[in-house]
């Protein structure tokens, strides 16, 4: 099977180098990366340039500060180049290089398969209590409203069969952080795909900042609504 990993980035000058090498020793055949660059003004885009080869390709959007529109270029990119896996990963190492390889295997038996920090076996990392808290309530909160049978909804450690997202109107879905993650699990519910979690050890970024703020986390709060509005006025 022919695999891809997504990474989008914004400023990670720090991490990309060390993430992609990490990959191809991880996962050493079959799996392609393609970074997506927001344009990046730290000195990303030259690293990218620089290690960029058969298996490291670069997507560069000019002008463009968009986590979600990242992902959308990502997929259109793999969808047109025929890739049957595809996958999505933060750069900051947050996401554990380690199990892309048992992603890789999982998502044989499974439509969607999402490295789940809410099951049993998985865990968050450098979080304070209060952080700890607040993430799975707002996990508990999305469940709620899009019921959706997924205990990590707003993960970002996600893998997809190309079936699943050619089934996907990607241009219907418009949020931009957390949200998009929800919309993204959401329509593929809604389509019937299977899902299955593999429990992951999410660990705060070291190097860098992050880029999700409060606002994209209002969006999910809002999108989260909107499909329970949606879902009650279908009777679902």
């Amino acid at each position: 099977m022919k695999s891809v990993v997504i990474i989008p980035t914004y400023n990670e000058i720090d991490n990309i180098e060390k993430i992609t090498s990490e990959i191809l020793k991880t996962v050493p055949s079959n799996l392609d990366i393609v970074i997506v660059d927001d344009n990046s003004n730290d000195g990303t885009v030259e690293v990218i340039d620089r290690i960029s080869n058969e298996r490291i390709i670069p997507i560069h959007r000019k002008n463009m500060k968009s986590f979600g529109g990242s992902y959308k270029d990502g997929f259109d990119f793999a969808l047109k180049n025929n890739y049957d896996y595809i996958f999505e990963m933060d750069a900051d190492f947050s996401h554990p290089v380690e199990m892309l390889p048992i992603l890789i295997k999982e998502l044989k038996n499974s439509d969607v398969i999402i490295g789940s920090r809410y099951i049993k076996g998985g865990d968050l990392q450098k979080f304070s209590v209060i952080r700890k808290v607040f993430s799975k309530l707002a996990n508990l909160y999305s469940k709620t409203l899009t019921g959706l049978p997924v205990r990590d909804i707003t993960s970002g450690f996600v893998g997809y069969k190309r079936e699943v997202l050619s089934n996907i109107d990607l241009n219907n879905i418009k949020s931009e952080g957390y949200g998009f993650q929800i919309e993204m699990k959401y329509q593929a519910y809604k389509k019937g795909f299977s899902f299955k979690e593999i429990p992951i050890v999410f660990v705060d970024r070291i190097n860098g900042s992050s880029k999700l703020g409060k606002k994209m986390i209002g969006e999910a709060f809002f999108v989260c609504l909107k499909i329970a509005f949606s879902r009650y006025s279908n009777g679902l």
